[in-house]
């Protein structure tokens, strides 16, 4: 049985650890918020452009000039997925999540013959994947020391992924994240964004609705359809990703808060039953040395 001294030095170090717990429980509580907004925000510009495309790519069906970004080069032997996680752990599964995701997508792929190349970002992610897909890892980039999620990185990194597109080394990109649903829940998606076509019929599929509602009018285009698509492509990668960053951060906060929560709580259930052992194990050692005395007293 642990000794007075070393219960009280437990009670004190569990003590401070449930300090820092509800401490960085109120700082993700607070970002939520923020991050909330902005994941909030993102989703009705992300589906707007998707509808466009819809569109777009609805009056340009069998056309020779539609572009590959959209209709892609004719191959799916390589497929290339893009990976975000975060870059910091204490978030429950969060990060767990979109790893197994990610591994479900790739072992599916294998499965089937194809090539598959990783694009990471986040830590976390990076370290889950590398032991078993390393070799697959052609691009990593960590955001640990970006402050906010802002629309410049998602440029970055739409340009190199549409880079490497250009330049054939790959077919088809996955971009693999959390979609933030509430505080409690974070679902990890796997979404298509080259080519766009495939995404778009996959929520034809889903029963969403592949486009704007018209209600009767006729628009054309002014450059045509080609030339539109051309410029608004490769922005759709970028909202894409730019949507699924702020989802990730909005899905961290919320687990992170749930995470340090539970913590929080099991931290003070440890405190109570150490406090509880310690006043056995005091009593225990006052009645022995009470009964100790008695008896040496009745010696005398």
């Amino acid at each position: 049985m642990p000794s007075l001294k070393e219960l009280k030095s437990r009670i004190s170090s569990v003590k401070n650890t449930q300090k820092i717990t509800r401490a960085m429980q109120m700082v993700a509580a607070a970002k939520l918020r923020k991050a909330q907004e902005a994941a909030e925000k993102s989703r009705p510009y992300a589906d707007r452009i998707g509808n466009v495309i819809s569109n777009l790519a609805s009056s340009m069906q069998g056309a020779g000039d539609a572009p590959e970004m959209l209709v892609g080069n004719g191959k799916d032997e390589t497929y290339l997925l893009v990976v975000a996680t975060a870059d910091r752990g204490l978030c429950g599964g969060f990060n767990t999540n979109i790893a197994r995701k990610a591994r479900e997508e790739i072992t599916h792929l294998k499965q089937q013959g194809k090539t598959v190349k990783l694009f990471m970002i986040g830590k976390k992610g990076q370290d889950q994947l590398q032991r078993l897909y390393g070799d697959n890892v052609v691009e990593f980039l960590s955001l640990k020391e970006e402050k906010n999620i802002h629309a410049g990185i998602a440029q970055g990194i739409g340009r190199k992924i549409t880079d490497m597109f250009e330049a054939g080394e790959f077919d088809v990109c996955k971009l693999i994240y959390s979609e933030f649903k509430n505080v409690m829940t974070q679902e990890p998606v796997a979404k298509t964004i080259i080519p766009a076509a495939a995404d778009i019929a996959t929520d034809e599929t889903a029963d969403a609705p592949a486009g704007p509602d018209l209600q009767g009018s006729i628009y054309t285009y002014e450059p045509d359809e080609a030339g539109i698509l051309k410029v608004l492509l490769p922005r759709n990668i970028n909202t894409q990703i730019y949507t699924a960053l702020l989802e990730n951060q909005a899905g961290e906060m919320g687990s992170k808060m749930t995470a340090m929560d539970n913590a929080t709580r099991n931290a003070g259930d440890m405190i109570d039953k150490l406090t509880l052992t310690f006043n056995r194990t005091r009593q225990a050692q006052i009645t022995s040395e009470l009964i100790e005395i008695i008896s040496g007293a009745e010696a005398l």
